[in-house]
């Protein structure tokens, strides 16, 4: 067992979560750690919305690029549970520097395991841990019991429902809100 491989493990078990020999599934769609984000993400059923704004924004050849990109990946709910009307007004062509500005809000620069998340948080004196999102946003991470939250600027927070599915070209994390910048 990889050091790597034990902390997701730990991870896993810190989180409440099955354990998996390989990744975890998403939506019940298999992820294979062999595929880039997009190639994973484009199998997931609960990743769809997802899938279609990271095409509508342009951000694919990104996502498929080396990387490595952390992502905090919201379900279909998530994107659902937005007020009426928004997801439509974020994919119109017109708002394109918009729908990339929430989406690379959910993108972080790194490999970051979950585990590496809540050492920093667990770490901090104040129990977050603080970062930028490549969108320039400020985001950070809390624990709270066995969850693992991220929280947008205006606090809004996301709990990581999926954590550590990793890719060839970074992990994404599963969340079940839609992290927005101001």
């Amino acid at each position: 067992m990889t050091f790597k491989t034990f902390l997701s493990t730990a991870t896993a078990i810190a989180l409440g979560t099955a354990v998996y020999a390989a990744n975890p599934t998403v939506g019940g769609a298999p992820m294979l750690v062999e595929r880039n984000i997009i190639e994973n993400a484009v199998n997931s059923p609960v990743h769809t919305t997802l899938v279609a704004a990271v095409k509508a924004a342009d951000l694919v050849d990104t996502l498929q690029g080396p990387g490595p990109f952390t992502v905090f990946a919201p379900v279909n709910d998530a994107f659902a549970a937005l007020p009426a009307g928004t997801v439509d007004t974020l994919l119109m062509p017109e708002n394109k520097a918009m729908l990339q500005k929430v989406l690379t809000a959910h993108v972080v620069a790194g490999d970051w395991s979950a585990a590496d998340i809540i050492a920093a948080a667990r770490a901090s004196k104040d129990g977050f841990y603080h970062f930028n999102a490549v969108s320039g946003d400020a985001l950070s991470a809390q624990v709270k019991g066995n969850n693992v939250y991220i929280l947008d600027e205006s606090g809004n927070a996301a709990r990581v429902t999926v954590a550590d599915v990793d890719q060839s070209n970074g992990v994404i994390h599963v969340i079940n809100a839609v992290l927005v910048p101001k």
